[in-house]
């Protein structure tokens, strides 16, 4: 990508879920010690429990404004906390759950990007971003991943 084409939305969630996945296949190998990244704690499960909320949060928050519905409101915790389950060992199973969540939650935004005019994009319904602003915010999802790290 140039600097003078700008990223389609769709290739901006995709490309971040391809991101954190490739990060997550070394994360069998984690050692069970959180990685305490600026005033948080990051873990594996963590992680993916991050990247999964923020897509599930901000596609609830496109499809209430597409209805012309007020968002709910956010209740997550986010990364506030570190629950039990977040400190679990991270295996192959887990990763292979987090490859068909990810995966699954990146085709539903692409497929719903994929059916948003250029206008619909821009100038989206309701109060906050615009859709294609919501979508490249996405991006910085990677942060949860990157905070575990590679650990090849």
């Amino acid at each position: 990508m140039t600097d003078s084409v700008p990223e389609k939305p769709a290739e901006a969630v995709t490309a971040m879920v391809d991101h954190v996945l490739a990060l997550a296949a070394t994360w069998t190998a984690w050692d069970g010690k959180p990685r305490h990244v600026d005033d948080r704690v990051y873990t594996p499960h963590k992680a993916i429990r991050r990247v999964a909320d923020h897509l599930i949060d901000h596609l609830a928050e496109l499809e209430a404004r597409l209805a012309g519905e007020q968002p709910q409101p956010d209740h997550w915790h986010a990364s506030a906390i570190t629950t039990e389950a977040d400190l679990a060992r991270f295996t192959q199973e887990d990763l292979d759950e987090a490859r068909s969540r990810l995966t699954r939650l990146a085709r539903i935004w692409s497929n719903r990007l994929g059916t948003l005019t250029d206008e619909q994009l821009a100038r989206s319904p309701g109060e906050g971003w615009s859709f294609r602003e919501l979508a490249l915010h996405l991006r910085g999802s990677v942060y949860y991943a990157d905070a575990v790290g590679d650990l090849s």
